[in-house]
């Protein structure tokens, strides 16, 4: 006769319970079963809660909730673990267990699988690390390249990553890139596939099956002809492809391939396409970049329908900014539409009742209609002014409703002063007053944007550059020229390219600087 063990059934029957409820819920958010994943990218330091560096943990979960209630079902982090100096600073301690508790918090509380990233040879300049906190440390100045080729040089890299990787072993991935920052002179793909070999050692000493991700950027040997040339030419898919079979030999599964630089395809010549994954990099946000709300394009959408046989990945830099491009980013991945009442009732999700309001704003950003602009800007100042009430989606607003909206008031205003400005210095002579007025409102409203937000790297719109060298002032053009990855600085082009890096890390600070010493001297 058979014992029956009720306990053990009802146990049985509430873990079948709870995994078919949230089987269900996967489904209903992403039908696909497909990876749907959201990058968060932290190079860049500026200021909360534009860049991720920044964020608290109340952050972190507000965002995932977000994320998760629109379809996403991963999440990647750069957690920056490739500055931080030996011994760490309290600082980095802190935030490796903030990144810690935010895997937990994600896999746990959202079902969302979690994968990090790392450089493939970056390694921490520890003296000059230890000058920042880990929320003020500038990448380019406090990073260094190890040889792959030097077997005590990437050992003693290995074991400082190993130290700093064991608190994030819950992961449930990792991702190796095989370009910027990363690359090395003259090395390669061989030397590549050994570097995720040593990563996967790496990976079973703290807890095996963690999946690794070749992350094909640009191709390893064409970034290192890069660092041996200072010319930037993108690698070939054959490259990939050749770095592909190279890592199939080093048995070192589970592995996949996240394809950026080189489309969802990039597999089926060499029979891996189960293995890719479309990380279409730009779709929603460009990065660097400085920051600024994008609406209404076809990039995010198509960029999530745009998907591989393993799902496919959107990047981020201002996540705060990028919400309309992070929906249709969604949108586009699980099949669903993305018309303009779609974004009205998302945006009534952020803020209750006021889609309408919202989304006018976000069109007149990408108008080029200065009144247009400074109507929608006037609207959106005017909420508040009263009572808002947060919808489903607040987490996307990390706290603050009144400075979700007052960040689009004061791009509208940047926006409006441009379009002003370029109007003017293409109508009128640069001495004509008209022109003087322009600009320099204009460099008030973006001076205000950016003390807001505080990120200060490369800063390209066409329109400002084109309307800025009519001008002919010796202080803006002579910053415009510093607009290069590769410096004049440094004996090698090796040298030159990291110390252009470097030099770009306050750009748009300089430029705005630049701008001001022009209205200064405008009447001398």
């Amino acid at each position: 006769m058979i014992k029956v063990n009720m306990k053990r059934i009802l146990m049985l029957a509430m873990a079948i319970t709870v995994c078919c409820t949230a089987s269900a819920q996967q489904s209903a958010n992403n039908p696909t079963g497909k990876l749907l994943g959201i990058y968060v990218h932290q190079h860049w330091s500026y200021n909360h809660p534009y860049a991720a560096r920044t964020w608290t943990l109340d952050d972190w979960t507000g965002y995932l909730d977000g994320v998760k209630k629109l379809g996403y079902n991963s999440v990647l982090i750069w957690p920056m673990l490739e500055t931080i100096p030996d011994p760490m600073t309290p600082s980095d301690e802190a935030n490796l267990e903030k990144i810690a508790k935010v895997i937990d918090i994600a896999k746990n509380r959202y079902q969302l699988k979690v994968s990090i990233v790392f450089c493939p040879n970056v390694s921490p300049k520890s003296e000059i690390g230890r000058q920042y906190t880990f929320e003020k440390r500038p990448f380019f100045h406090t990073d260094d390249r190890v040889d792959p080729g030097d077997p005590v040089a990437f050992g003693k890299l290995m074991e400082w990553r190993e130290k700093l990787f064991r608190p994030l072993a819950n992961a449930d991935g990792l991702f190796v890139i095989d370009s910027d920052p990363g690359g090395y002179p003259g090395s390669t793909n061989l030397e590549f596939a050994y570097i995720l070999t040593a990563h996967r050692r790496m990976l079973d000493r703290l807890r095996p099956g963690i999946e690794i991700y070749y992350w094909a950027h640009f191709g390893w040997e064409s970034y290192g002809k890069f660092y041996a040339t200072g010319e930037l030419v993108h690698g070939t898919a054959e490259e990939v492809q050749d770095a592909m079979k190279l890592i199939e030999r080093q048995n070192i599964g589970p592995w996949g391939v996240a394809s950026s630089g080189f489309g969802p395809s990039v597999g089926d010549a060499i029979g891996m396409s189960d293995r890719v994954l479309a990380f279409n990099y730009g779709a929603i946000e460009g990065e660097p970049s400085f920051p600024l709300t994008i609406y209404g394009t076809d990039n995010a959408y198509n960029g999530g329908r745009n998907g591989a046989e393993r799902g496919v990945f959107g990047n981020v830099q201002s996540h705060c900014l990028q919400l309309p491009n992070t929906f249709a980013f969604a949108r586009g991945a699980q099949g669903l539409p993305v018309e303009r009442a779609d974004y009205v009732a998302f945006a009534n999700e952020l803020i209750v009742g006021q889609g309408e309001t919202i989304v006018e704003g976000w069109e007149s950003l990408q108008s080029g209609d200065s009144k247009r602009m400074d109507k929608a800007a006037k609207r959106l100042r005017a909420l508040t002014k009263r009572p808002l009430e947060t919808g489903s989606l607040k987490g996307l607003l990390f706290g603050d409703v009144n400075r979700f909206i007052e960040d689009l008031a004061v791009q509208l205003d940047v926006m409006s002063s441009l379009q002003t400005f370029s109007n003017a210095v293409n109508r009128y002579p640069k001495s004509h007053k008209a022109v003087k007025i322009a600009f320099s409102a204009f460099v008030e409203a973006v001076e205000t944007w950016q003390t807001r937000h505080g990120y200060s790297n490369h800063w390209y719109w066409p329109t400002m550059i084109e309307a800025l060298k009519k001008l002919e002032a010796k202080p803006v053009d002579e910053t415009l020229a510093t607009l290069t990855w590769v410096s004049e600085e440094g004996d090698t082009p090796f040298e030159r390219v990291k110390n252009g890096l470097a030099r770009l890390e306050d750009y748009s600070p300089r430029l705005i600087k630049a701008m001001r010493q022009a209205l200064a001297e405008w009447g001398k």
